[in-house]
């Protein structure tokens, strides 16, 4: 059963929805509910607790939203002042933005009450609910949520962990009550209960009063993970709701005769989804990226693109420099985490309402911060230039297109050492087809798509494209005209090594393997950066630019005029070092320490080889004693010494001791020192 297929009408729920619920579904344009709607709604609304696993674009938000709707509804009493009757969380503050548009869709939709109408009539309309709160990380600080929420009221509240966590038992304890609480969802609830959010779930889980209706929602959630998540969201005795994708596959096999068999093949991303993976050298990484994009938009009439980096750095280097190796008429639009929120949600927004078109296609550069749960409307390609360092992040980055029964292309960009992953996604029931190498404005003939891995390949003898010289000479062009620039670069290089450092599928993305300037000429770098990974690594086929470093200039005035400045402060400083070693050269001090310590070293290991040959000799001149003679042995340390001049000799290391400090002053010139010790 595709995830995307019709399950039946919202009039053959066994519970009624509310007929103002049911007018802003159908505005929406569902007429008819998902296999995942079908299965949860009712389950979630007669009071049992609920962990949903559905791939990504089949409909999970619906499926938890009207029940909450329903369940608040049917109260037999309102809540009273600062009481919360449902909770929703979620990991990013993309996806609770959304969820609360979509919880605001239905609110905004509910009839108004008549100011004569009274709640105790048997024919008034449901009583008017407050807006949703909605609680995300931003420039307001947390008092400004109690503030909305004295102000507003809100019986539904929408958020992220640490935001939540805040409103609950921080600036908010005392004040917010949830004795009330009738619902709680986790949203993405495998990434919620990760090592990341677990303690913070878990305060805020042991908060919430254990009467309530808890459900799971998630597109990838293993046995082994639900059973471990249950018992920290402490449900109790759930229903377990999985919706699958299976596709049929066809074969042809002979017997006595010829017959067709069909296979079942269990998928973990949408039916309606072409999942590729693309084999090419690290150093051709960012030019086929190039060249996914010309040919989508003229082969396939792909419009909206979203390419996935590994690291922030990463996205904010290559919006820079895509524009110089693709056609100006593309637009390009960055996010990630480390955007201020009202920047992340301006971002967002422009990319989803941007008119774009075959010919003037929009593209967005993200992380993985985009990758669960966001629904961006008419996503036509997914392209990962990185594969994520978790793998169930794969699917979910996929699931941005092919949402909602649509079709939708997927493509991750793969070196031959890389190769391996297709078969660990295969396990994980993500099939992969192979895309061949793109070259410059070559259309793709279908028939050479491969499904396996064993069927490609080696790339790794055959010569480098000859375009990688020229994209490298496009990109340090760019990179030359400011400074800024060649920053962004490197660290974007070295964040990208430690991400796939940190990969979890590490024995397939090792870091040993990894052709690393390869990856710098992908990047353009002018020259390659101090770290330990490329410390005992060869450097054959790298060349650094041939830049002078003095003059190469910020493009910013304020950067330049900073710049400017430390190169003066350390011409200053090394003016004024050059000057004070003339000084002392001039007055004989330099090194006159060490020099004396040295000398004073010698005079004493000639003094102790003199006293060693004087002792050798006195004993020699000793007579020997008879056998029958008692030898008695003297106690160590109460040998007497039989130098009669060690008090010479203390008499003198004190005179040359102050001779040196003489020096060392420069009251005593090296010259007379010497002539003054010399033996």
């Amino acid at each position: 059963m595709s995830a995307t297929a019709l399950a039946g009408t919202w009039s053959s729920l066994p519970v009624p929805l509310t007929s103002w619920v049911l007018d802003v579904i159908n505005a929406m344009g569902h007429t008819k509910m998902t296999p995942v709607q079908a299965a949860t709604i009712p389950l979630f609304m007669q009071n049992k607790d609920v962990v949903v696993e559905a791939v990504t674009g089949s409909g999970k938000t619906l499926a938890f939203v009207i029940p909450v709707l329903e369940k608040l509804m049917r109260r037999e009493r309102r809540l009273g002042p600062n009481q919360i009757g449902a909770l929703i969380i979620s990991p990013t503050r993309e996806l609770a933005t959304q969820i609360h548009s979509v919880v605001s869709q239905f609110l905004s939709a509910q009839p108004t009450r008549a100011p004569s109408q009274s709640l105790d009539s048997d024919d008034h309309p449901p009583p008017e609910y407050p807006p949703a709160l909605l609680l995300v990380s931003s420039d307001a600080p947390p008092t400004e949520d109690i503030k909305r929420f004295l102000f507003q009221g809100s019986d539904i509240v929408i958020g992220t962990p640490g935001r939540i966590e805040e409103f609950l038992l921080g600036k908010g304890k005392g004040i917010v009550n949830v004795k009330e609480l009738e619902i709680l969802v986790l949203d993405e609830a495998d990434r919620l209960l990760d090592l990341g959010f677990q303690k913070v779930i878990t305060r805020i889980l042991t908060h919430l009063p254990k009467q309530r209706r808890t459900g799971l929602f998630s597109a990838t959630m293993t046995d082994a993970d639900a059973l471990s998540e249950l018992v920290r969201a402490g449900l109790r005795n759930p229903a377990r709701v999985v919706v699958k994708v299976q596709s049929k596959k066809t074969r042809t096999g002979l017997k006595l005769v010829e017959e067709q068999r069909e296979t079942i093949e269990e998928r973990r991303i949408p039916a309606s989804l072409r999942n590729f993976y693309l084999v090419c050298k690290a150093s051709e990484k960012l030019l086929q990226l190039s060249r996914l994009i010309s040919n989508e938009c003229e082969h396939h009439n792909s419009s909206r693109f979203m390419i996935y980096f590994a690291t922030c750095a990463c996205v904010d280097y290559f919006y820079r420099i895509l524009p110089s190796l693709i056609p100006p008429r593309v637009k390009l639009f960055s996010l990630h985490g480390r955007l201020q929120s009202a920047a992340r949600t301006k971002a967002l927004t422009t990319f989803a309402s941007f008119h774009a078109t075959p010919s003037v296609p929009a593209v967005l550069l993200t992380t993985d911060v985009a990758a669960r749960g966001l629904d961006i409307p008419n996503v036509d390609v997914v392209l990962q230039f990185d594969p994520p360092s978790d793998p169930k992040s794969f699917s979910h980055r996929c699931g941005r297109t092919a949402r909602a029964g649509k079709s939708g292309r997927a493509t991750v960009l793969l070196t031959e050492e890389e190769v391996d992953y297709v078969d660990f996604l295969a396990v994980r029931k993500i099939p992969l087809k192979k895309r061949p190498y793109l070259m410059d404005n070559a259309a793709e003939p279908a028939e050479v798509w491969q499904t396996s891995s064993e069927e490609s390949i080696d790339t790794s003898e055959q010569p480098t494209d000859p375009a990688v010289h020229k994209m490298l000479t496009l990109i340090r062009k760019r990179v030359l005209s400011d400074r800024a620039l060649h920053d962004q670069g490197a660290e974007a290089f070295v964040s990208f090594i430690k991400a796939y450092s940190k990969h979890e599928a590490s024995y397939i993305f090792r870091i040993k393997k990894l052709d690393l300037i390869g990856v710098a000429r992908s990047f353009g770098l002018l020259r390659l950066p101090r770290m330990p990974e490329l410390k005992d690594m060869s450097r054959d086929g790298w060349e650094d630019a041939d830049v002078d470093w003095d003059t190469y200039a910020y493009s910013d005035d304020a950067q330049e005029k900073k710049r400017m400045q430390g190169v003066e402060n350390r011409a200053q400083a090394s003016a004024e070092n050059e000057k004070s070693r003339a000084d002392r050269l001039a007055k004989g001090r330099v090194n006159a320490a060490w020099s004396s310590q040295t000398f004073r070293k010698e005079t004493r290991d000639k003094r102790k080889e003199k006293k060693a040959k004087k002792r050798q000799w006195l004993k020699s001149q000793q007579p020997q004693p008879s056998s029958s003679a008692l030898v008695v042995p003297q106690k160590r340390g109460l040998e007497v010494d039989d130098d009669d001049d060690s008090e010479g000799d203390w008499a003198e290391l004190a005179r040359e001791e102050r001779m040196a400090k003489k020096v060392k002053k420069g009251q005593m010139s090296r010259m007379e020192f010497d002539a003054e010790f010399t033996p």
